[in-house]
């Protein structure tokens, strides 16, 4: 098993070229959100990364376990403090299996998107229905496809231009496939897949796995979702 798009070079430098999403004013709410969910019981990270989440979740005393398919990541997510004390099983998020049950799991900052058939999100769906106890939650946090960005005849959407430095969406709306491509001066051209997804066919996922929509917000904050809104965070119950 390699570590997929997250390798050493990536895994690397993280926690830098990610480093608004570690801001407090963005990880706060977030972490207030989720432990609310989460209550006495145990929560499942699907993707836990470098721990961004999950670190202080922890320290809320909120037991956390992790899975991740990239090596790399969690070794920088063991080097933290607190990090040796999570629980972590490597392997791939929609159908790797963990020991126990939850009272919550969750995957955020789009990483539903990294599973690139909609066989594989409907799977990551069933596993976690299998993890979670009845009336347990199950949160996703993703951007709402951005097509409406783009004009008639054009599937490519820049989201980063600056004189070293070039980023930019490619769509297939027939397949629901995108990438994100990075072009920086001096290094490797870099094109990571992705399978854009929108909240109702989350919804029928969540159906096929016997949860049910609970609530979704705009954001962590539970700003209403709306047609404007560019991201949701939704919750499905296991029935």
């Amino acid at each position: 098993m390699d570590d997929g798009y997250f390798g050493e070079s990536v895994a690397a430098n993280y926690d830098e070229s990610s480093a608004v999403m570690f801001e407090p004013g963005t990880v706060e709410p977030a972490v207030d959100f989720l432990a609310g969910l989460a209550g006495a019981g145990r929560a499942l990270e699907l993707g836990i990364g470098t721990g961004r989440i999950a670190l202080p979740l922890a320290q809320r005393g909120i037991d956390v376990h992790g899975i991740e398919l990239s090596r790399a990541m969690v070794e920088r997510l063991r080097a933290k403090p607190g990090g040796d004390a999570l629980g972590v099983t490597v392997g791939d998020f929609s159908t790797t299996r963990v020991d126990g049950t939850f009272s919550l799991a969750y995957l955020v900052f789009n990483t539903i998107m990294n599973l690139t058939t909609q066989d594989a999100q409907v799977e990551c769906f069933r596993t976690v229905a299998e993890h979670l106890e009845p009336g347990g939650c199950f949160v996703i946090e993703v951007g709402v496809p951005e097509l409406r960005k783009l004009p008639p005849g054009q599937n490519v959407l820049p989201f980063h231009v600056s004189p070293t430095r070039w980023a930019y969406d490619v769509y297939e709306f027939a397949t629901q496939a995108m990438s994100s491509n990075y072009v920086q001066q001096g290094k490797e051209f870099r094109s990571v897949p992705f399978r854009y997804v929108w909240p109702a066919e989350l919804d029928l996922m969540a159906r096929l796995a016997g949860l049910r929509l609970r609530e979704r917000w705009a954001d962590w904050t539970r700003e209403p979702f709306t047609d404007d809104s560019e991201a949701h965070v939704s919750v499905w119950e296991k029935l």
